[in-house]
Parts: C-alpha cells; structure tokens; sequence
C-alpha cells in the first residue's frame, strides 16, 4: 500500500478501481467531489470533473439534471466558471449514470486524476 493506503501510484490506484463496484465507485466519486469542494471549491471540481469526463457545458448541465439536480441552479460564477451548490454536487455521479454508456470509465477517470487529492483529503 502507499500513501494513500489504496494504491502506491496512480496507475494502481486505477487498476483497484477497475475492481470495485458500481456501488462504491460511486460513493466515493460523490465524496470527493464534496470534499475536494471544501477544500478547493466548487468551481474547480466542476472543472476537474468536467476535464476528466470530457462534457462540454451543454453536456453538464444534463448530466446534472438527469441526476435530480435542479437545472435552475446551474450557474456561472463572476469569472465565468459553470458551478452547482456544494450540496448538490453528488446529483452529477447518478447523472452521469443515466446519461452515458461509459459511465463507469469516465468516473474512474475522476477519480483516478484525483489520486493526489486523495492523499491530501
């Protein structure tokens, strides 16, 4: 085990990911969106997310519809940045399920480029 008591690197990390359930990936994709939020914010989670499950804004915003979130809480910060409340960020992980066949990958990807934050959090 490594820092992170899950993986040594990021490369095992994702290959343990690979292994987990459905179920628990997403448990643990909800939390750390939650939690890397706290620490960094609301509006880089959306963005690392974003980056890592590849969805444009359109994209986003049905993803997080789809989830339960509310649409009319989808907005744009002064800087321009697309965010959601803190609360509601766990509606993208039931969102992404519902709205894309790769589902799966794509959150492995969040979490896998999370691997650091992993170890701070």
């Amino acid at each position: 085990m490594g820092a992170t008591g899950l993986a040594a690197n990021p490369t095992e990390y994702r290959k343990r990911l690979r292994e987990q359930t459905d179920q628990q990936l997403d448990a643990w994709a909800a939390e750390l969106l939650r939690d890397v939020a706290k620490r960094r914010g609301v509006t880089n989670v959306v963005a690392d997310l974003r980056k890592t499950a590849r969805l444009d804004e359109k994209a986003f915003r049905r993803v997080f519809a789809r989830g339960g979130g509310a649409p009319q809480t989808v907005g744009v910060d002064s800087e321009g940045h697309l965010m959601v409340p803190t609360i509601s960020l766990h509606f993208l992980v039931p969102g992404l399920r519902a709205e894309l066949p790769d589902a799966r990958d794509r959150l492995i990807a969040y979490l896998a480029a999370s691997f650091d934050e992993i170890v701070y959090v």
